[in-house]
């Protein structure tokens, strides 16, 4: 171990500029408020935001920073949010849009990267995916051999990166047969709709170009590592969080409670999946102190005395043994005490395996129930609305459902020795044993009240009338 060996994790951030890529997404959030309330000595983080018409970088941070995960922090150390340094710029884009001067800054101060910024639409097109997820991560590399100081790049990937394997260890495995550097080429020559043509064998044998464009970046983190102190955080399905720093916390409809939600509101009535399944869940706070930890950790270890890769399946399926069936019948118990506000028909969902029946069960209870209201809004003069709703919910339910009918063994005892090898001190703050060692059912009811607050907005001082409702 290097002279660093006994730092603490507050320690080594302790003056060191950070680099978050993707600034405004779930996790980045996550990370980014974190690293402010945990390490509170860190000198500032750089936050890569996207501008979005009408909406400036400092408009997008201004609006991240009002989220409610941040209601602690603004409490304890609101002169924190000074440290956040927004930065113009788009993974989609070649050197990830950078500004030269912005480029030249982040080489002079930043000493540890988190490439967090990814494309989670499983049907997103191939030159999209590729841009985005590809093509990034080999920038945020060629970035990096700028910096002078940097100890730690730590690539977010995912753990289905490996999903042609029933079992996967934390380890490197090479894509045999597809070079990434020919993969950008080809996506920067050829226009989109011929690869559209060939992209389901160009991909094979993964189910979606977002799984085969991460993979091919470990691929690019593995060929920068000879020069490079790299790790790859391997995340299963991410969840709502435990209690770090609030309970129940979730930004998005990705996942399984999309699933909750959408059938909670009588919106989703039937899912291609098989109930059986236990699939691996990570809630957003074990993920996000992973990912801290797993830095600090690289960091330990110069470049000259460790060229491997540190790789971590951050998984937790050993420890919170959840099937969807039981996800969804203690979902359903707590929605009727704690409603949605938007209820439109008694929460209730069948899970089908078959692909045939689960076709014809859409057709007769999200398609014709749906043109149905939709004609009666048109009749009232209001604009339609369920049809379109449902079509979207049903491509993103399919795209979804290779992970829902399906389950995998990971391997995460190098991410469980992170945790475990911490000092008592760092325990307090990384610690991970506290979180898992809770109730399931208490977890779920967090996670139904978190997605009424943080996800949908609503106030819990309106449940009466939303209890009378779901009653009507």
């Amino acid at each position: 171990m290097s002279e660093y060996a006994n730092i603490s994790i507050p320690t080594f951030y302790s003056h060191r500029s950070v680099f978050i890529t993707g600034g405004t997404g779930f996790l980045r959030k996550a990370l980014c408020e974190k690293l402010l309330r945990s390490c509170p000595n860190i000198k500032e983080i750089f936050l890569l935001i996207r501008p979005k018409k009408g909406q400036t970088i400092n408009d997008r941070l201004k609006k991240m920073l009002q989220n409610k995960l941040f209601d602690l922090l603004r409490r304890e150390r609101p002169t924190s949010f000074e440290k956040i340094i927004p930065i113009s710029g788009d993974v989609s884009r070649e050197d990830l849009g950078l500004l030269p001067e912005d480029r030249k800054m982040l080489s002079e101060k930043v000493s540890i990267i988190f490439h967090v910024a990814a494309s989670v639409r499983f049907d997103e097109s191939l030159k999209d995916a590729i841009f985005t997820n590809l093509r990034s991560t080999r920038d945020i590399c060629i970035l990096a051999q700028t910096m002078k100081n940097i100890v730690a790049l730590v690539y977010v990937s995912s753990a289905f990166t490996q999903c042609d394997k029933p079992v996967i260890d934390e380890v490197f495995y090479p894509l045999e047969n597809v070079d990434w550097e020919k993969t950008i080429h080809t996506a920067e020559k050829i226009d989109n709709k011929i690869l559209k043509i060939f992209t389901a064998k160009y991909i094979h044998p993964m189910p979606n170009t977002y799984v085969f464009t991460k993979r091919l970046a470990e691929n690019v983190i593995k060929d920068f590592s000879e020069s490079l102190p790299c790790v790859i955080i391997r995340p299963s399905i991410v969840i709502p969080s435990i209690s770090d720093p609030i309970p129940g916390w979730i930004d998005n409809f990705n996942g399984p409670m999309g699933l909750v939600i959408g059938s909670a509101t009588g919106l989703l009535r039937v899912a291609y999946m098989d109930s059986s399944v236990v699939p691996d869940w990570v809630p957003i706070d074990v993920v996000t102190k992973a990912t801290v930890i797993a830095g600090w950790r690289r960091g330990m270890r110069n470049i000259a005395e460790d060229t491997s890769i540190h790789i971590y399946n951050c998984c937790t399926k050993d420890i919170l043994n959840l099937s969807l069936r039981k996800l969804l019948r203690v979902g359903f118990r707590f929605a009727c005490d704690i409603p949605f506000e938007r209820i439109i028909w008694k929460p209730n969902m069948i899970g089908i395996k078959n692909y045939s029946l689960y076709y014809i069960l859409v057709v007769i209870l999200h398609m014709l129930p749906a043109v149905l209201v939709d004609t009666i809004l048109r009749i009232v003069h209001l604009p339609p609305m369920l049809l379109k709703l449902q079509r979207k919910i049903f491509v993103s339910l399919f795209a979804l459902s290779f992970f829902v009918r399906n389950s995998w063994h990971f391997n995460n005892s190098k991410v469980i020795s992170l945790f475990e090898t911490l000092s008592a001190d760092d325990k307090i703050d990384f610690g991970y044993r506290d979180l898992i060692d809770f109730n399931i059912d208490d977890y779920i009811r967090n996670a139904i009240i978190g997605s009424k607050l943080y996800l949908l907005n609503e106030n819990m001082s309106r449940l009466e009338q939303a209890r009378r409702h779901r009653k009507r």
